[in-house]
């Protein structure tokens, strides 16, 4: 089973990451100011769907793969580092995005919900980020990798429904925090990528 270390940093950099504003954030933030917030937390709830079929088809294809080459699997981890590397840099020397949301046609909360699981689901970023960072927390020697990564899919699945509700529940206040906060806008490239790019080269580091 995952040792509370692993779980605990695993926690951390995902609070990381939901702190910087992506496109589920800004989906959920959209759909919550044109159709209030039960529109907004039915919206963030079916990004969390969405993520957990993600979880889902990482966990029974990596796990299967670990049955069937320990080699391959740790081949699949430093792939997927690679890859936190790559987003890291990419992210480090982006320029600033433009806060502004998009318009999006008014849609009922049950609407909300279910378009927002085919755009999670369907985006092959999202697919990709799964399989390059849940791998990175899961080890063979603490038991089923299967477990495991159920285990750390269940927490982000479970993180991400409670964020994206607190956001709607508070986008009003939120609202008016928004002008005093440009410095996140700025500096948001900075942070996530400085987030990739550590947990891409202590994996790395890890096998070397």
């Amino acid at each position: 089973m995952i040792d509370l270390p692993t779980l605990g940093t695993f926690v951390a950099v995902v609070l990381g990451l939901f702190l910087i504003p992506g496109p589920a954030v800004l989906l959920v933030l959209t759909r919550t100011m044109q159709g209030g917030r039960k529109v907004g937390v039915l919206t963030g709830l079916g990004v969390a769907t969405g993520d957990a079929i993600h979880t889902l088809c990482a966990a029974v294809g990596l796990s299967a793969l670990l049955m069937a080459s320990s080699l391959a699997f740790t081949a699949v981890k430093l792939c997927g580092a690679a890859y936190l590397v790559y987003l890291g840099v990419r992210a480090l020397l982006a320029r600033p995005a433009d806060p502004a949301l998009p318009r999006m046609a008014t849609v009922t909360p049950a609407q909300a919900y279910l378009q927002a699981i085919p755009a999670e689901v369907l985006n092959p970023k999202t697919a990709l980020f799964f399989l390059a960072f849940l791998p990175q927390f899961v080890h063979p020697g603490h038991g089923s990798t299967l477990a495991q990564f159920a285990v750390l899919g269940l927490v982000f699945v479970s993180m991400s429904a409670l964020y994206t509700t607190l956001l709607a529940v508070a986008m009003r206040p939120l609202g008016r925090m928004a002008g005093r906060l440009h410095w996140l806008v700025r500096w948001q490239g900075k942070i996530v990528g400085t987030i990739f790019l550590w947990l891409g080269l202590k994996v790395a580091a890890q096998h070397q």
